[in-house]
């Protein structure tokens, strides 16, 4: 089993600061642990219950009853790179960030710094200061239903190696290109090729009546704020969900993305 102060260290990455210091994150559960694994993510550590690494020995590849007799005084047995520790419920619920810890914990390596968007190639999803990381995560889980590869954040948007973004985006943030940019130049780009800048806004042309074009950019904006002036300047065309109701003050912007998602592959 995992030794203390082995368990100490690895309970350091319930903080932000130290998962950024490293370009690691944490990754929790068996459906995104066996996502990260399927997508070939750099897994560094796995921290997990007996029965879950036995479980996934055939999938993986290993024979977990003998592997384990290979441990060091850790607990620590070194498998395709990875450091791997059998431990019990309640030392997972030591490291784990979530309410109810839930048989496997891993920490991965983040991706090299994404390379800009190849505008013109299909459709580019632009965030402009999307702060809440639950929104974010459920935005980049609705790309990946939807095949929206590219997503392009602003660098004041909420970090997609968040633990409640990577949990919210359930294998989304896996499969999808994110860059963190500034947007300004990026729409200038796209202009200066007579690429559409759609912004969703609430005074625009009716979403259900506008035609979106697959090799545009769409910029979904704040919570609470919408887009920026600077980048609304950008915007070539005005794009808004009637608001049927007429009561309801706006939708929440992972909801209004995913309906201009739908719209768009549509």
């Amino acid at each position: 089993m995992i030794s203390k102060s082995k368990l100490r260290d690895i309970a350091s990455y319930k903080l932000q600061k130290n998962c950024d210091a490293e370009r690691v994150y944490v990754v929790e559960g068996p459906k995104m642990c066996g996502e990260a694994w399927r997508e070939k993510k750099s897994i560094r550590t796995v921290v997990a219950l007996p029965e879950w690494l036995e479980e996934v020995q055939n999938e993986w590849g290993f024979e977990w009853g003998r592997l384990r007799g290979a441990a060091n005084e850790s607990g620590m047995v070194r498998w395709h790179g990875m450091d791997i520790y059998e431990a019990a419920a309640e030392e997972l619920e030591r490291i784990s960030g979530m309410k109810t810890p839930n048989k496997v914990w891993m920490l991965v390596e983040r991706e090299s710094e994404s390379q800009q968007p190849v505008l013109g190639e299909g459709p580019v999803l632009v965030l402009d200061r999307i702060q809440d990381p639950g929104n974010l995560g459920a935005i980049l889980r609705t790309a990946d239903w939807f095949g929206i590869r590219q997503v392009v954040c602003s660098r004041d948007s909420a970090s997609c190696y968040n633990p409640k973004v990577v949990q919210a985006s359930m294998g989304g943030v896996f499969r999808t290109h994110i860059c963190y940019t500034d947007l300004v130049p990026l729409l200038k780009e796209a202009a200066e090729r007579s690429l559409p800048v759609y912004g969703a806004m609430l005074n625009g042309e009716s979403l259900f009546s506008t035609i979106l074009e697959r090799n545009g950019l769409l910029v979904i904006g704040n919570e609470s704020r919408g887009i920026s002036s600077e980048v609304a300047s950008l915007v070539t065309k005005r794009v808004t969900i009637p608001n049927l109701g007429g009561t309801c003050e706006s939708l929440n912007a992972a909801v209004a993305t995913a309906l201009f998602c739908a719209e768009w592959v549509r």
